[in-house]
C-alpha cells in the first residue's frame, strides 16, 4: 500500500469517503470500478470482495446515461488494513451526472422529465434535480474529498465544449461547499502537449489542481497522483513559523515588529491550503526582514507545516542601536548596560503595582519588602502585673499620588480675525493627529515646551516645608489614623 494512502488515512481519521461527480458520460462509473479494483479489492477478504464486485457500477460507451441514481460503492464501507495496524475505511459515491444537452436517458419518449429515485426523498424526482441535489448532499454529508470528472472530448460522442458549462457550474458549487476537491480530466492522451496545455489552462481558470488521466487504463500510480493532489487541497491544520526570538519579543509598537506581524497575518490569512505552502514561503521571502525562509516540516498526512525564518545580523544590530541608543560595539559597555538594566528592573518591580494603581485610581502604594525594614532593639514592657516584649519595625512605604497640574497659555496675537485663524489651524492639526498639535510653534517655541514650562513652574512652587508636612501628615494617617482626619492647609 502506498504512502499516499497512509497519509490520506491520517488526514481523514481512518475514513476515506470520496464523492465522484461531474457530467453524464464523463467516466465516473468507470473511474469508481478501476479505483475499487486497484486500491480496495486486493486488500479485503474474499467474501467481502465478492459483495463489492456485485455492487460496482456499470459503464458503457455511447450517449445513453448509465447512472440514474446516486449509489454508494460499496453500500457498507470496505475496511482495509495498512501497515502498523492502521486501518482505512473506504467508500465512494457515484453521483448522478449533470445533464449534457445531447445526452439520452434523462427524458421520457414523450419529452417529459425522467423521474429517478434518491435516498433523500420517498417520491421520485426529475433527473436533473436529482443530479443537483444529490451532488450537494453527497459532498456536504458523505464525502471527505471530491473528484470532479470532466473530459477533453477525445473519446465518446461528446466534444470538449459540451462539458464546459457543467464543469464551470460544478466548480462554483464545490467552492461554495468549501470541501477539498480536484478535477480529473479524462482523456485518451494524458501525456500529449495539447492535453497538458488544457490541464494548465483549467488550473489557471479554476485555481484547482487538474490531473489528466485515461480512466479506461487507470493505474495505481494515477490514483496515487490524484489522491496526493487531493491532499494538497486540504487546509493546513497547523502552521508553525519560527522567527528569531529577539524579533518576536520586540515591543508591539516597534516598527519592525509591526512589519513582522503584518506580513505574518497577511500571508496566513491569504493562503490556507496545503498546496499553497510554497506561496507562503515566497511571500515571506519578499519581506526585507528575512534573508531565508526554510520549510523544515511538510506532513501531508497531518497537514502540519513548520517554517524557520532567518534575519540578517545587520537588522539585529540596527534594532539594538535603536533601543539602546548605542551600537554597543564595546563588550564592556554592553555588560555595564546589562547590569544597570538589571538594577533598574529590580527597582521597577518594587513600584510596578503602585504605578499601575496610580494611573487607574490616582493613588498607589509600593509595599516595602523585608530587605527594606529595620528592626529596633527588643524591649521589655509591663502591662499590669504581666510582662512582655515589644518588637518595633520601621518599613518605608512609597505613596504615589496623581495630581493634575493645570497649565494655561494665553498669548496676545493681535486682531480677533488673526486669533480665529490660529485657532482654526490648531484645530485642523488636532483633528488629523492630536499629537501634532503639540509641535505647533507660537512665537518661535513649540506649544509642548511652553505648556511644560508652566507645569514645571507650578511643581517647583511647592516649598520643602510643605512637602515635609505632607509627609508627616501621611505618616500619622497610616500609623494612627482610624479612618477620618482633618487637614488645614495654609
Amino acid at each position: 500500500m502506498s504512502n499516499v494512502i497512509k497519509d490520506v488515512a491520517y488526514r481523514t481519521n481512518g475514513e476515506l469517503y470520496i464523492g465522484v461527480l461531474g457530467s453524464v458520460r464523463c467516466g465516473k462509473s468507470m473511474f469508481i470500478r478501476k479505483f475499487m479494483q486497484t486500491k480496495v479489492l486486493p486488500y479485503v477478504l474474499e467474501e467481502e470482495k465478492n459483495k463489492i464486485i456485485d455492487e460496482l457500477p456499470q459503464s458503457a460507451e455511447g450517449k445513453s446515461i448509465m447512472t440514474v441514481e446516486p449509489k454508494f460503492v460499496p453500500s457498507n464501507p470496505a475496511t482495509i488494513v495498512l501497515e502498523d495496524n492502521l486501518t482505512l475505511s473506504i467508500r465512494m459515491v457515484d453521483c448522478v451526472g449533470y445533464v449534457l444537452s445531447n445526452a439520452k436517458g434523462y427524458k421520457n419518449e414523450d419529452g417529459s422529465p425522467r423521474l429517478v429515485k434518491t435516498p433523500w426523498f420517498t417520491d421520485d424526482i426529475p433527473f436533473d434535480e436529482a443530479a443537483h441535489l444529490g451532488t450537494r448532499k453527497v459532498m456536504e454529508n458523505h464525502s471527505h474529498i471530491g473528484l470532479l470528472l470532466t473530459s477533453d472530448g477525445s473519446f465518446g460522442e461528446f466534444k470538449r465544449k459540451d462539458y464546459e458549462e457543467v464543469e464551470e457550474q460544478l466548480v462554483d458549487e464545490m467552492k461554495e461547499l468549501h470541501k477539498p476537491f480536484v478535477i480529473v480530466l479524462n482523456t485518451i492522451e494524458p501525456n500529449s502537449n495539447q492535453t497538458l496545455e488544457l490541464a494548465k489552462k483549467l488550473e489557471d481558470k479554476y485555481q484547482v489542481s487538474v490531473i489528466p488521466v485515461d480512466v479506461s487504463t487507470l493505474s495505481d500510480a494515477d490514483i496515487d497522483k490524484i489522491l496526493k493532489e487531493a491532499l494538497n487541497e486540504f487546509d493546513i491544520s497547523k502552521l508553525e513559523i519560527n522567527a528569531p526570538t529577539w524579533l518576536s519579543n520586540l515591543d508591539e509598537h516597534n516598527p519592525h515588529k509591526i512589519m513582522f506581524d503584518n506580513i505574518i497575518n497577511e500571508t496566513t490569512g491569504t493562503y490556507r491550503k496545503f498546496k499553497e505552502v510554497s506561496e507562503i514561503q515566497n511571500k515571506l521571502m519578499e519581506c526585507p526582514l528575512f534573508t531565508q525562509v526554510d520549510i523544515v516540516k511538510l506532513d501531508s498526512g497531518t497537514g502540519e507545516v513548520e517554517m524557520v525564518l532567518d534575519c540578517p545580523d545587520e537588522l539585529y544590530d540596527d534594532i539594538l542601536e535603536e533601543i539602546v541608543g548605542d551600537a554597543m560595539n564595546d563588550k564592556g559597555a554592553f555588560i555595564q548596560l546589562l547590569q544597570e538594566c538589571m538594577i533598574a528592573k529590580e527597582e521597577y518591580k518594587k513600584y510596578q503595582s503602585a504605578l499601575e494603581a496610580v494611573k487607574s485610581t490616582g493613588y498607589g502604594i509600593a509595599t516595602p519588602t523585608v530587605e527594606d525594614m529595620t528592626l529596633d532593639t527588643p524591649a521589655v514592657i509591663k502591662q499590669g502585673s504581666r510582662y512582655g516584649i515589644k518588637l518595633r519595625a520601621l518599613a518605608p512605604s512609597i505613596h504615589m499620588i496623581k495630581v493634575d497640574v493645570e497649565s494655561s497659555f494665553e498669548p496676545i496675537i493681535g486682531s480677533e480675525e488673526q486669533s480665529n485663524m490660529l485657532v482654526d489651524k490648531l484645530m485642523k492639526d488636532y483633528e488629523v493627529d492630536p499629537n501634532t498639535m503639540w509641535q505647533s510653534e507660537i512665537f518661535g517655541r513649540k506649544l509642548s515646551e511652553v505648556v511644560n514650562d508652566g507645569v514645571r513652574a507650578k511643581l517647583y512652587m511647592v516649598p520643602e516645608n510643605i512637602q515635609f508636612k505632607l509627609r508627616e501628615c501621611m505618616e500619622k494617617i497610616v500609623n494612627k489614623g482610624k479612618g477620618s482626619f482633618i487637614a488645614i492647609v495654609l
